[in-house]
């Protein structure tokens, strides 16, 4: 584990770079963004008024855009990085033969990686955000009290939605890497199972309301999708005679 924090060391700078040409290219981007999910009838339900307090929320909201985006092109060169060298991290740390690196790796890992983050977004559009919009509507007008949000705290709230499910949904292919890598075992991940859950749905519970099928909606397809890598992992395995 060493080489890897050491790995990771090497490559601060790399990755900063990444964030910031990330931050810097983006943020340009972000007003055209707010303007179309202004705009998005998915993301606004019947009988919510959106109102502007004051215009730093829209700059606040533009940085946290843009951060969010470089942080996600940040993560992605890490995935893509470990999945190219990790074998060499373990067998420098072991002091065994390096094996060879191949592009085809590198190719395979990062068309993973896009795919997961569009599933993720897919997932949160189509999914999570229209349900806990309206189970916040649905709150609201219970409670006999008009549902007026500011637009920095309803972008920001479907942002975090957005960018946990795209990031969350690298973890099993992180965790396929690792375990591929030599940095993690298979049954390392079964055996703490219970602690993955438990993880997952605490952070469902920071992302959304706490009530459970709102907490299983954040976390939950994270756990399931760790599951399927595992078994995925365990049938290439066998068939690359390991």
């Amino acid at each position: 584990m060493r080489g890897v924090v050491g790995h990771i060391k090497s490559r601060s700078r790399a990755l900063a770079l990444v964030f910031f040409f990330g931050f810097m290219i983006s943020y340009p981007l972000t007003e055209r963004m707010i303007l179309w999910a202004s705009g998005n009838g998915e993301w606004r339900p019947d009988g919510v008024e959106i109102i502007i307090v004051q215009p730093m929320e829209l700059i606040l909201l533009k940085l946290k855009i843009s951060v969010n985006l470089a942080l996600g092109a940040s993560i992605l060169a890490l995935i893509g990085d470990l999945s190219l060298n990790g074998s060499q991290v373990i067998s420098r740390a072991k002091r065994s033969a390096i094996s060879e690196r191949t592009p085809l790796k590198l190719a395979i890992v990062t068309t993973s990686s896009i795919g997961l983050g569009v599933f993720g977004l897919t997932y949160a559009n189509n999914v999570l955000i229209p349900f806990l919009l309206e189970y916040l509507v649905e709150d609201s007008s219970s409670a006999g009290i008009d549902a007026t949000w500011q637009v920095g705290s309803w972008l920001g709230f479907i942002l975090g939605l957005l960018t946990a499910s795209a990031v969350g949904f690298q973890v099993p292919l992180l965790a396929f890497i690792m375990i591929r890598a030599g940095f993690l075992t298979s049954e390392l991940i079964t055996d703490n199972r219970s602690l993955l859950w438990f993880s997952a749905l605490a952070a469902g519970a920071f992302l959304s309301p706490p009530d459970p099928l709102s907490m299983f909606l954040v976390g939950g397809p994270v756990v399931i999708l760790m599951e399927f890598a595992i078994i995925l992992e365990r049938l290439t395995r066998v068939d690359r005679g390991d």
